[in-house]
């Protein structure tokens, strides 16, 4: 129990609040129908500048009687409380279980009145971490989540999780109820198979599917186990809106939207949140050029009850099968290809840097103005995707493509999900101290330089970033094959061969990317380029030219100050 409180500790992050809470994650959610080779999979940026980016483990074990578990808060470290343990808990590394189950979130924080609930002790870090330690289906995470808040309380705000299995993909949204009542309102959907879904910070399911063949509410949630069943909802979920005053007393059931009544949706809402589902939506899908006004929040319009009218749907049909490396590649957009591109505007300045410091927002002659939130973004603790393969055993089906800072200059490596440790480089560390042997603080320091000459440096880490993502890619092929004939042998064995592989694998990937930074430095340190020329001992060195826009301001600038003077 020490073991596992140390542990739960040691991988607190803080979440960003109050300006910065509608701007933290972004999740994909690709069903096996959507996918190339039929897995599912679900993605996660976890963002804040606050945030050490880390593998985390919890060993399977089994657990005396009576144990009691403590809950610390994710974003704090503030000890929340205790709850039984239960018997028997599973191996989870990262956010992905040895049974191929995974749970992703990001914050939508929601109607600030509901975000505390004085005695709540469950928040939702814990919650996601605690199923993933007792749950072996997405269905059944959903009955272990919903039951913990409501025996023991919710301390969050609203959130959306993303649940994933071999078979499997929903998304549920969960928001407290505040003081004077315990636990949570929520509803959980089913993604259809062949689809692909989106959420980044505002919550997305609009109205469901009431009580009937296809939907439950909770007080029938031991029927979520009938495969025929693709919503659940708890049973007041309406009727706490209307106790509130968030929902007309005589307003229609069918009518009701949880997201546009429990998170009404704003500006900042649909321009640095629903932009982020628009991008991924418009780069597998075709016909979203219609939500673009909506996206960039100079569009959204309002009907009846105050919903927004012209939401984008929850859910879309890609044109095309997904690859891995294909969702890899969709978390590293930066609105490339938009009016908001952020490679374009004079704020990328002269060397196209897509990325804009803190804060979001600014002001200039009493007019607000923001700074885009993209997909990719410099504050990233760790990213990953979770992939889950129903046709292959759970010891060898699950792989979580794990990746610290931010999504665009890091590598995804294969961690297979039964791995019974994290990669030294991965796990452990802090915020608050450098440590050269740490695969965030490695990654970070690569990065940070490279925002420097973004459109000179990042092409050689894009380069490295690639080969290394498809090497691995094809690597895994004959991984499975190996631990599949292990497996036969002894699953045992097979598990402890796919550990070594994850965590030399991730230990290598640090150690190569140090000597990468080292060679990219040397070659590019105080703005000038040093090509290694064959029998010179010298190296030529050149520099880059600012673009002309670039001069042409600073002249406008500075006047005649640094004019040359001729005789």
């Amino acid at each position: 129990m020490k073991q596992n409180l140390k542990l739960l500790t040691a991988v607190i992050m803080t979440v960003l609040f109050g300006a910065y809470n509608t701007y933290a994650c972004t999740n994909f959610l690709i069903t096996k129908g959507a996918s190339r080779d039929g897995s599912c999979m679900i993605t996660y940026s976890a963002d804040s500048p606050s945030l050490f980016g880390e593998m985390y483990h919890w060993p399977a074990k089994i657990w005396s009687n009576g144990t009691l578990l403590d809950v610390i808060e994710w974003d704090t470290g503030k000890f929340l409380g205790k709850i039984p343990q239960v018997g028997k808990t599973y191996n989870v590394v990262g956010n992905m279980n040895q049974y191929q189950l995974a749970i992703t979130e990001t914050t939508f924080g929601g109607r600030s009145e509901l975000s505390h609930q004085t005695g709540g002790i469950i928040d939702y870090g814990s919650l996601i971490y605690i199923t993933l330690q007792r749950a072996k289906s997405a269905r059944e995470a959903i009955v272990i989540m919903t039951q913990l808040v409501e025996e023991f309380g919710y301390a969050s705000s609203g959130e959306s999780f993303s649940i994933c299995d071999p078979n499997e993909v929903w998304i549920m949204e969960m928001i407290g109820k505040g003081e004077g009542e315990k636990g949570a309102v929520w509803v959980a959907r089913m993604v259809p198979d062949g689809y692909v879904c989106a959420h980044a910070n505002q919550a997305r399911i609009t109205t469901f599917p009431l009580d009937g063949p296809t939907s439950i509410p909770s007080s029938k949630i031991d029927n979520i186990y009938n495969k025929e069943i693709t919503t659940v909802y708890s049973n007041d979920v309406i009727a706490f809106a209307k106790k509130k005053g968030y929902f007309p007393i005589d307003g229609k059931n069918s009518e009701f939207s949880f997201s546009d009544t429990y998170a009404p949706l704003d500006f900042s809402g649909a321009r640095a949140c629903e932009i982020r589902v628009w991008s991924f939506f418009n780069s597998v899908g075709s016909g979203m050029e219609e939500y673009w006004e909506y996206a960039k929040g100079t569009g959204i319009e309002f009907g009846k009850y105050g919903y927004a009218t012209n939401r984008m749907p929850l859910w879309i049909k890609p044109e095309r099968a997904l690859e891995v490396t294909d969702i890899m590649d969709l978390m590293r957009d930066h609105l490339e290809g938009t009016e908001l591109d952020m490679t374009k505007d004079v704020g990328a300045g002269p060397f196209e840097c897509p990325y804009r410091w803190r804060p979001m927002s600014y002001t200039v002659d009493s007019v607000e103005y923001v700074n885009e939130r993209a997909t990719a973004t410099q504050q990233t603790g760790f990213t990953l995707v979770a992939q889950s393969r129903n046709w292959l055993p759970d010891e060898i089906g699950g792989i979580l493509w794990f990746g610290v800072d931010d999504a665009a200059s890091t590598v995804y490596f294969p961690m297979y999900s039964a791995s019974t440790k994290a990669p030294d480089s991965f796990f452990g560390g802090s915020i608050n101290e450098f440590d050269p042997d740490k695969a965030f603080w490695v990654f970070s320091q690569l990065t940070n330089f490279a925002y420097t000459r973004y459109n000179i440096v990042h092409p050689e880490i894009r380069k490295v970033q690639r080969d290394k993502e498809m090497t691995y890619k094809q690597e895994v092929v004959d991984i499975d094959t190996k631990a599949q004939n292990l497996y036969n042998e002894d699953p045992a064995k097979c598990v402890e061969f796919l550990t070594e592989y994850s965590c030399n694998t991730g230990d290598q990937l640090v150690k190569d990317w140090k000597k990468l930074y080292g060679q990219l430095f040397a070659k590019y340190m105080d703005g000038a380029t040093r090509t290694i020329v064959e029998g010179e001992p010298m190296p030529k060195v050149s520099y880059n030219a600012a673009p002309e826009w670039y001069y042409r301001a600073i002249v406008e600038d500075m006047g005649e100050k640094q004019r040359v003077k001729e005789f």
